[in-house]
């Protein structure tokens, strides 16, 4: 929204028409002239007091309608927990599931810094309940309601600000203030902080291009973020010696009593497909036999164009839990290529011969033929950590997730030598992105690069001193990904 300092106001002129008058104010925005006309003078004197206190104050005009930035809003204010909702609806259509869960839980949050009053006030955990599952859903706003829920989403409709006050950097503490504590009080990650404040950023944005905020002012609050470190901690990253019996430990799994029934050795190329070609948890379950380009042993290629996301069925167009789309940060249908490793290739043959596949192709399913479910993943997983690992290392960070098996993947690769570019376009992300989150591994391979610069120069290791040169603590590792 353009607005302007360079304002002009007039007089009031008296018009005559055959036997009527009419009062007019004119006032210049910007070199543009402006004017309203109305019956009655003192009507007329009324609406030019309004501009010149306006003037007075500092306050600018918009040049689209020549109003004072306050009267602007007036006309068009609507209350924030209505401009919530009208966002949701305005996103929902391209948004992705998660991205529609996320989006209910950062406005939902911030509504808490946006209400006019405590009078009446329901349960905060019912508010939020409302909020997330009703209000900024479209899909379920319309549906039956719990008795509190509807009492809560009739008194949000009545007591929250004008949006318009988005427009006071006071306000916009509180809502960071909001986005920074969990429901109990108690800090929030500082991931999740600049998620939630990134979704609010986009809708104060909204708020200005429909007229209803003069200008986002977020960036301009001065407010410490809770610090957020993308940086992988090292200690998470498994060596190959370790991937090997965790990978033996989902394959010993069994049901007592059910051997064919068990859902360990149907994950086994599952978690192998993550920690050979650092495929996400979401692609893998996705992972179908059209996507294999395998020779009989040796090294092959995943063709990935799907993945599937965990984010709840009432976030989903289709329903299920899994959001079926393309694959993160690309467009439908294209496919990002992966090298499939010897053992892969060996893991992913062994497993269509003994489980096949889905109806659909998808080599990863439940024991009933449907998707994953991500409690199967975290246990199984969870298990093969408690067998294969010592009880130090249970307890610790080492490979505590699944996800860090394609930590551990991109680590080896850094620690191969593979450049920077190969290792993002394999991976599915950005140059700078592989920089911020593996920026100690690749610290790490400093005294490496020093050997390879002194061999380059033609010097020996003993004049380089190349292998003695500095170090990280990283350095220390025998292997890539040793937990010692």
């Amino acid at each position: 929204m353009k607005a302007t300092f360079d304002v002009k106001i007039w007089a009031v002129r008296t018009k005559q028409r055959r036997s009527r008058k009419s009062y007019q104010v004119r006032w210049v925005v910007d070199s543009s002239l402006r004017s309203k006309t109305f019956a009655t003078k003192a009507l007329a004197d009324s609406f030019r007091s309004q501009l010149v206190a306006a003037q007075n104050r500092g306050e600018a005009f918009r040049v689209a309608d020549g109003l004072p930035v306050s009267m602007s809003r007036e006309l068009n204010d609507q209350s924030w927990f209505e401009f919530a909702q009208s966002y949701v609806d305005m996103k929902w259509p391209r948004a992705a599931a998660k991205s529609r869960s996320g989006n209910a839980d950062a406005l939902a949050s911030a509504t808490f810094a946006m209400l006019a009053t405590d009078r009446g006030r329901p349960a905060d955990r019912v508010l939020r309940r409302a909020m997330t599952g009703w209000a900024f859903n479209p899909r379920r706003r319309a549906t039956a309601k719990p008795a509190d829920v509807e009492r809560a989403l009739k008194w949000l409709a009545s007591n929250t600000e004008p949006v318009s006050r988005l427009d006071d950097p006071a306000r916009l503490r509180l809502v960071l203030d909001q986005l920074a504590v969990k429901m109990d009080g108690k800090p929030a990650a500082a991931k999740t902080f600049s998620r939630k404040r990134a979704v609010i950023y986009n809708a104060v944005e909204y708020g200005v291009e429909q007229g209803l905020v003069a200008e986002n002012r977020l960036a301009k609050v001065k407010w410490t973020a809770p610090k957020q470190v993308r940086a992988i901690d090292t200690r998470v990253v498994i060596n190959p010696r370790q991937a090997s019996e965790l990978l033996a430990g989902v394959e010993a799994q069994q049901m007592p009593g059910q051997p064919r029934r068990s859902s360990g050795p149907r994950l086994v190329a599952f978690f192998a497909a993550m920690y050979y070609s650092a495929l996400r948890p979401e692609e893998a379950a996705m992972l179908s036999k059209q996507d294999l380009d395998l020779p009989e042993v040796g090294w092959g290629k995943l063709l990935l164009s799907q993945t599937a996301p965990i984010a709840g069925g009432a976030w989903t167009d289709s329903g299920q839990r899994r959001d079926r789309r393309q694959l993160k940060q690309r467009g439908v249908g294209e496919v990002r290529s992966v090298p499939c490793p010897p053992p892969l290739t060996a893991l992913l043959h062994q497993h269509l011969e003994k489980f096949g596949t889905a109806a659909d192709g998808r080599l990863f399913r439940n024991l009933t033929g449907g998707d994953l479910a991500e409690s199967t993943i975290a246990r199984v997983w969870d298990r093969a950590r408690k067998a294969a690992l010592s009880a130090d290392e249970y307890v610790s960070v080492l490979a505590r997730r699944p996800y860090d098996l394609r930590h551990a993947c991109v680590s080896t690769w850094l620690a191969a030598g593979v450049p920077s570019t190969q290792i993002a376009e394999w991976a599915g992300h950005s140059v700078a992105v592989l920089h911020q989150v593996y920026a100690k591994v690749i610290a790490g391979q400093e005294s490496t690069a020093l050997a390879r610069i002194g061999e380059a120069l033609g010097l020996d290791s003993e004049d380089s001193g190349a292998a003695n040169g500095p170090q990280n603590a990283g350095d220390s590792r025998t292997e890539p990904g040793s937990s010692g």
